[in-house]
């Protein structure tokens, strides 16, 4: 008799073209207000528009807001580090799409 194993998986797709609030992206991200600004402050998020009641955020945004959330809860990073974590996160996905590229080119 075989076992059959079931895997959830849950998640959100959001198309880049789709601008937020950033009460919306507080809202989707599970992040007060209040850090989302320090984290527009610090470089991490880049919105269009120039203050916070104008500002538009992207499907990209709430992906690294989600992931600046979980270094900021998870590993109690400030938030010089969330930006630092994030650039280095950035980072090495660009090397691997290089590596990849050049691969399979």
């Amino acid at each position: 008799m075989s076992e059959t194993h079931i895997t959830w998986i849950e998640g959100t797709v959001v198309e880049n073209e789709v601008h937020m609030t950033i009460m919306e992206l507080s809202q989707a991200s599970h992040s007060p207000e209040d850090l989302i600004m320090s984290w527009v402050s610090e470089g991490v998020l880049s919105p269009a528009g120039s203050l916070p009641p104008d500002w538009r955020f992207s499907g990209d945004s709430l992906k690294r807001a989600k992931t600046a959330a979980r270094l900021t809860h998870d590993l109690e990073l400030n938030i010089p580090g969330v930006a630092l974590a994030l650039d280095l996160l950035d980072e090495i996905a660009r090397l691997r799409n290089q590596l990849h590229r050049e691969n399979l080119g």
